[in-house]
């Protein structure tokens, strides 16, 4: 996934930064290299995904100018070679050597030129200033603090950052951070004007523009695999990306040893379209005894990606340690865009579409936050074709009227959109959702929360949770995952908004824990 950092200071501490650096190796453990700019330093952990020979290791440098990137840029070689018309001369295939010769052509407007998902630190040299910068769904992860002196650091994980700013924040996604004022160049949530299209060309839409999300990112210089829940997102994901291979693609899946609800889903997908499937079969002691390292990892106390979380993380450790595999395709954030449960109960298209550009705009706290963890911290690359920006953009723009769950199943666009295809069985494409933590197995959830219940007494979890103000813990394991989090992250809670919870304003959706499962309308996605 590579990891970056910068410390926007000639006063940075070289020996500091190396010690709280070190603790995001994982994320790319194939070399490491700091870069002096004269007015601070930067760094970066290289994993090798494009242009692997030593060439494309950062930090790039085009004369006094520096340059960090953790990202994908797609369709990058025409850019570069309209670049190299203008006399620029590159030394390798990476994707991001052409980031300082757009800075040096098109200055701040490069990022709105960008079809990518990144996260970026530019040092001028000609101005001297530091220039940074993080895609508009914020899918690369990056954060931010001050020093003791006021001197800007940033770097993809907040656990760099503790020890160096005593206030870290998520940095805002579609935004660019210059001379101390984050600026925003694309809010993709925000729609100007819906556009009209009929039932069946917003169908072939959105066919046509995940399928070329999907194809765009099977280019990779390193091997590619699957996460395959075996629910219409990740199954889609793959059908597609079958069709689009000429060998079998590697798909995987996880479940509870006992009650995995998706297991046989994934498997019935997998045989569909003839993918080589892997099932990775885990235990109460696999959940509980990973728990205090997911929470450190993520860097978040959420009820809802905690839990998600521990069947991805554990399903991506079994892809590291036992495959040569580099790069993860997931199905995340379609809900968001589609609709989830809870979203059945929207009493409007409006407040569908407002529900809709919440949720997209806090991605990066929760869903996506969560696959960039747990697959980074398993030297892995997360790419997220739901999370194509064209795609993005017109389903968001497409009339909410049409979203709403007016045709007695859930995201009812996105399935017509893929049933003339014939490319999964109608029982995946017309499958009732299942929330990700639910359908590893229901007994993950329970064991969790059996185990927050018997970790505190009622005493206990009342004079503690009242230690915080903000998103103050409302369960015992709302309140365990806050002090573990303490643990990790002190005094640094502001960095997560409030817990993921649907919208108790709905009637139908006032409930007290975050899953799908406590909904009335949940019904056949148990099984």
């Amino acid at each position: 996934m590579c990891c970056i950092m910068g410390w926007c200071s000639p006063g940075a501490d070289r020996e500091l930064m190396e010690k709280c650096f070190e603790r995001t190796k994982s994320r790319g453990p194939d070399d490491t290299r700091f870069a002096d700019t004269g007015s601070g330093l930067l760094a970066f952990h290289r994993l090798a995904i494009m242009g692997l020979t030593p060439e494309g290791m950062q930090p790039f440098s085009l004369g006094k100018s520096y340059a960090v990137c953790n990202g994908e840029l797609y369709g990058f070689e025409a850019q570069r070679e309209e670049l190299v018309k203008k006399g620029y001369r590159f030394q390798s295939d990476s994707d991001c050597e052409i980031l300082l010769p757009l800075w040096n052509e098109y200055g701040t407007d490069m990022f709105s030129l960008l079809d990518a998902e990144f996260a970026c630190i530019i040092f001028d040299g000609q101005t001297g200033k530091y220039i940074a910068a993080r895609d508009p769904i914020g899918i690369r992860p990056l954060y931010y603090g001050y020093d003791s002196e006021g001197a800007a650091v940033f770097a993809s994980e907040p656990q760099d950052l503790v020890d160096i700013c005593d206030k870290i924040m998520p940095f805002p996604p579609g935004h660019y951070y210059m001379d101390g004022r984050f600026i925003c160049y694309c809010d993709i949530a925000a729609v100007d004007q819906f556009c009209g299209d009929d039932h069946e060309t917003v169908y072939k839409n959105i066919h046509d523009k995940l399928v070329k999300g999907i194809e765009k990112r099977l280019v990779a210089d390193a091997k590619v695999g699957f996460l395959l829940s075996g629910g219409l997102d990740s199954s889609l994901v793959c059908a597609v990306a079958q069709k689009l291979s000429h060998q079998p693609i590697r798909t995987f899946a996880i479940g509870m040893s006992e009650d995995a609800i998706d297991l046989k889903y994934a498997k019935e997908t997998a045989d569909f379209i003839g993918s080589e499937h892997t099932e990775v079969i885990i235990s109460k002691d696999d959940v509980i005894s990973s728990l205090e390292e997911v929470v450190r990892l993520l860097g978040t106390f959420d009820i809802t990606t905690i839990r998600a979380s521990m069947g991805m993380y554990l399903v991506c450790k079994a892809i590291h340690e036992q495959t040569d595999i580099r790069v993860i395709l997931t199905g995340e954030i379609s809900d968001e865009l589609f609709g989830y449960k809870y979203t059945d109960f929207a009493p409007s298209a409006e407040e569908f579409q407002k529900e809709a550009e919440k949720r997209v705009r806090e991605l990066h706290m929760y869903d996506v936050l969560r696959a960039d963890r747990c697959i980074s911290v398993n030297s892995l690359e997360a790419r997220v074709p739901f999370g194509d920006l064209d795609f993005v953009k017109y389903v968001m723009a497409i009339d909410p009227a049409k979203k709403l769950n007016t045709y007695g199943k859930g995201k009812y666009l996105l399935r017509k959109a893929f049933e003339p295809d014939g490319i999964l069985p109608e029982s995946i494409l017309w499958r009732e959702k299942a929330a990700f933590s639910d359908a590893v197995g229901h007994s993950l959830v329970n064991y969790l929360k059996a185990y927050a219940g018997e970790y505190y007494t009622d005493a206990e979890y009342e004079a503690l949770r009242r230690k915080y103000t903000h998103a103050q813990p409302f369960t015992k394991e709302s309140l365990l995952y806050r002090e573990l989090f303490e643990k990790y992250y002190p005094g640094q809670g502001e960095m997560i908004a409030d817990f993921w919870m649907p919208n108790r304003s709905w009637e139908g959706c006032d409930v007290n824990d975050p899953s799908a499962r406590v909904l009335s309308n949940y019904g056949a996605s148990a099984f």
